[in-house]
């Protein structure tokens, strides 16, 4: 098994890795960079570091992952995002919220149609500003966790998209891109002490 992977430049508190290898399954990418970056946090041996899916608490696909050395369960937040043969995982600790978004740099037809349908930009032709604006998006969905209930239109970006809010929450997110080598990276993240919406008028 060949397995290619990289640290990410993810803000201070955070640590991110990205990983591609279309032989090696999504779940298996996912253990294998978290038990890195778990790893590297608490420096320790990565055989040392025991990664799994969290067990299910009622019906339906739980993807949140637990880490655990020498049986005790690490007080720390794992965020994963796949697409295609790549991974992105990231770690930090439980009380930052957290959203993450990977895809590659070459939308296909599907993936632009649905962009347009949703984002609303004024050029939407311009398919690097529309994957752009699409990626930090979905972040701060996945920062805001509750998924498919909330349409990516109400989400609100600021000046340079370096933040996002959803109006019904008081969170605002910091906005961070991570890109690398072909793959679009995106990381939103907020603080306890992070700003509240309020402060953006």
């Amino acid at each position: 098994m060949t397995f290619s992977s990289v640290d990410l430049e993810a803000p201070d508190g955070i640590s991110a890795r990205l990983g591609w290898d279309p032989r090696t399954s999504v779940h298996d990418r996912r253990r294998l960079l978290a038990r890195k970056l778990v790893a590297a946090r608490l420096g320790c041996d990565p055989a040392e570091v025991r990664v799994d899916r969290e067990a299910p608490r009622g019906f339906g696909y739980h993807r949140r992952l637990i880490a655990t050395r020498d049986g005790v369960d690490l007080p720390l937040t794992i965020m994963t995002a796949s697409h295609r043969a790549a991974t992105v995982v990231a770690v930090c600790e439980p009380d930052v919220s957290i959203g993450l978004d990977l895809r590659d740099a070459t939308p296909d037809a599907r993936e632009l149609s649905i962009m347009r349908r949703h984002s609303h930009l004024f050029d939407e032709s311009n398919v690097l500003d529309l994957l752009d604006h699409w990626t930090r998006v979905q972040a701060v969905l996945e920062a805001d966790g509750r998924g498919t209930r909330v349409l990516p239109e109400r989400v609100k970006l600021g000046t340079g998209r370096h933040t996002g809010w959803i109006p019904d929450r008081n969170a605002v997110y910091t906005v961070t891109d991570l890109s690398r080598d072909g793959w679009v990276v995106t990381i939103a993240h907020a603080a306890p002490e992070a700003p509240r919406r309020r402060l953006f008028g």
